[in-house]
């Protein structure tokens, strides 16, 4: 007698890794609106497993998961007059603590991923929750 799969196909997946988790808020910055993916050209973008130990403390996080992601760098408001040798604004997800959220709600991975990246880019134009939660519907 032939057996049905109910686990949806994911019995031979494995949890995705740094790269995936990059493809996707890849993909969601790409869906962002237009008009703000070019303000945002300096900002870099990337995944780590985890804060590192200088971040979670100076954050005096209680685990490391309690961060999802980061924006480092000056604002827009604040980079009338960059300094020199100054490094690019940054955004980093936190791929172990997205996962563990992912784990825990009933939200798609995308869905948190793009969140993330939209809260953090946020940081860099120092926008209201309410300015994000508009920019996350027009991603939609």
């Amino acid at each position: 007698m032939a057996r049905t799969d109910q686990s949806g196909g994911w019995t031979d997946r494995l949890s995705p890794d740094l790269a995936t988790i990059e493809s996707i808020a890849v993909n969601a910055y790409a869906h962002l609106p237009e008009d703000f993916r070019k303000l945002t050209a300096d900002v870099q973008i990337l995944v780590e497993d985890f804060p590192t130990d200088e971040i979670s403390d100076d954050l005096g996080l209680e685990t490391p998961f309690d961060l999802l992601g980061l924006f480092e760098g000056r604002g827009v408001a604040e980079r009338w007059t960059p300094g020199t040798g100054e490094h690019p604004n940054r955004i980093t997800l936190y791929r172990r603590a997205i996962l563990d959220y992912w784990s825990e709600n009933e939200e798609t991975l995308g869905d948190i991923v793009t969140h993330v990246l939209i809260h953090e880019l946020g940081h860099h134009f120092g926008l209201s929750d309410d300015d994000m939660e508009r920019i996350e519907e027009a991603a939609e």
